[in-house]
């Protein structure tokens, strides 16, 4: 009987990604899409080349309001719950409140209004690609604006 020898796989060569390591004690802010929040960027975006985007969104105000229907132009947002909550609505007519330690993925382009948030709260967010645009739209049939 011929014993075979397992020969180790080479990794493929990794496209123009890099890693990204981002630093509590030097956090990057950048300018995001609701003024209520404060944003840290993890560099994600520049170093998958485009592919992913992660950022730490954070507040010590509540939501005064809701945000309005809109969607985002990607492939999916995943977000996780680090501290306090967000109450959301989706087109499909479900409400779903998001807690400490709770995450979830939002399809691209799937209608939805954040209505309420916890006092101070703080998210990971990540989305594919790298760019995500976020358009205003006009609540489902039934709800309101």
């Amino acid at each position: 009987m011929s014993s075979v020898t397992a020969t180790k796989k080479q990794p493929k060569a990794v496209s123009s990604q890099k890693i990204a390591h981002a630093r509590a004690s030097a956090p990057v802010l950048v300018t995001g899409r609701r003024d209520f929040f404060k944003y840290r960027d993890l560099g994600v975006a520049d170093a998958s080349d485009g592919a992913l985007r992660a950022q730490v969104m954070s507040s010590s105000q509540g939501l005064s309001r809701p945000t309005g229907w809109h969607y985002h132009e990607c492939d999916g947002q995943f977000i996780y719950m680090i501290k306090g909550w967000v109450d959301l609505e989706f087109e499909d007519g479900r409400t779903l409140r998001v807690e400490e330690g709770d995450s979830l993925f939002i399809p691209g382009y799937l209608r939805h209004n954040e209505i309420r948030t916890s006092e101070a709260m703080e998210i990971l967010e990540v989305s594919s690609p790298g760019v995500m645009g976020t358009t205003p739209c006009d609540p489902p049939e039934g709800f309101s604006a």
